[in-house]
């Protein structure tokens, strides 16, 4: 959401950006007319964390509202289709992709990515690598009008929210294209879904270090087994 911009509410001008500790970041643009706004993101992200390394991955909807030629340029990186490949591959994309983001971001989410992120499928290599990496994951929705009372939103969302890798920024009023009335959801601006992923790691560290001193406790007052040596 780019600040100043007339189709959403309370559109104000961009702060200072949030402290952000991770240096590979996974972006994951997905089929909303909010993608249309990602290169000016993209632009964003080269100013604010200059040595931040940030790897694109496009659905084919997303592509009727950006083009991937236009984040490969700004990213400085091939901005991937997110479909499996025709032709055979050494290495497997989800698995590269997994195992490179230290974070992922969702932006912006589409209904229906978020309900196959939620319901744990993984028939594209941007889900199979959401679905298996243990690395904090943003999910920013972009909603059609009525979309945030629906019943199914509301499960697909609590489903997200009990993953402790997971954390999903509500959605901010704006205008309609259809209608041309308040009433459509636009993503959370950008600075501020890092914000909440940058808390999210934080937490996950800690966890991870209290069940790493827990075991080391355990190990330590477990006695040997019979008959073995030190």
């Amino acid at each position: 959401m780019p600040p100043g911009d007339s189709r959403y509410v309370d559109s104000g001008p961009l702060t200072a950006p949030p402290p952000l500790t991770v240096t590979q970041l996974l972006l994951v643009g997905t089929g909303s007319t909010a993608a249309a706004d990602l290169p000016f993101w993209a632009e964003w992200l080269r100013f604010a964390y200059p040595s931040l390394s940030v790897r694109a991955v496009v659905t084919r909807s997303a592509e009727r509202f950006v083009t991937r030629q236009a984040l490969t340029g700004r990213f400085g990186s091939e901005a991937l289709l997110d479909v499996w490949p025709d032709e055979p591959a050494v290495h497997a994309t989800h698995v590269e992709l997994a195992t490179w983001a230290q974070a992922i971001v969702v932006y912006p989410a589409s209904f229906g990515f978020v309900a196959r992120l939620a319901l744990g499928l993984a028939d594209s290599p941007a889900l199979l690598a959401a679905q298996c990496a243990n690395v904090p994951i943003g999910v920013a929705p972009a909603l059609p009008p009525g979309a945030t009372t629906s019943p199914a939103y509301q499960a697909h969302i609590a489903a997200l929210e009990t993953r402790p890798n997971v954390v999903v920024g509500p959605p901010v009023p704006a205008l309609s294209q259809t209608t041309g009335k308040v009433g459509a959801w636009a993503p959370l601006p950008l600075p501020q879904l890092l914000a909440l992923v940058e808390e999210r790691r934080v937490l996950l560290t800690r966890a991870a270090d209290v069940t790493g001193s827990r075991s080391e406790v355990q190990d330590e007052a477990t006695p040997p087994a019979r008959g073995s040596t030190s």
